[in-house]
């Protein structure tokens, strides 16, 4: 599996990358995670919506907390034609039990814990860590990457402009 080095840092220092990186105008990785019932779930599930996909290294910390309550508040403006789905390597339980203390009800969470399949996938396996980099991928209806944001300090949140702003182009 291919490693990648000198993309991403934790608190400034740096981390090794697992999976082939993501950079867009490609076909998206189909990936299975599962949600807050156990349940696998597929990418190619929301073929015909347009999808984000936001890696996360844990819910239950502060800059994950507040990208996920970003993007649910994001996701209730937007309608049924796009997905919002949050992906960590947390157990569904502890996802589960954070999404209902939070409020967050438009942006489904995934777990990676079992597999890995979406952060070897897309690139975002962190070696040392066995957590996802935090990441942002828009996926359109045909199942195409059209943005791919890899956020190079972990302890930093996305660019946002940059995410919406690509999505507005899709809808």
């Amino acid at each position: 599996m291919q490693e990648s080095t000198g993309i991403v840092t934790m608190k400034g220092n740096p981390v090794t990358l697992i999976g082939k990186q993501i950079k867009g105008a490609e076909a998206a990785p189909d990936f299975v995670a599962l949600d807050n019932s156990l349940s696998p779930v597929r990418l190619s599930s929301f073929k015909g919506k347009v999808c984000v996909l936001a890696s996360v290294p844990s819910l239950d910390t502060p800059v994950c907390d507040l990208e996920t309550r970003r993007f649910n508040e994001e996701a209730g403006r937007l309608g049924g034609d796009v997905v919002f789905l949050t992906i960590s390597m947390d157990l569904p339980f502890a996802q589960k039990r954070w999404c209902g203390s939070s409020g967050v009800t438009k942006v489904q969470t995934l777990s990676d814990h079992r597999d890995a399949s979406f952060g070897t996938s897309y690139g975002v396996l962190i070696k040392e860590l066995r957590l996802l980099a935090r990441a942002v991928f828009l996926v359109d209806q045909k199942g195409t990457i059209q943005h791919a944001q890899v956020v190079k300090e972990m302890t930093k949140e996305p660019d946002y402009d940059a995410v919406l702003s690509a999505l507005k182009r899709l809808l």
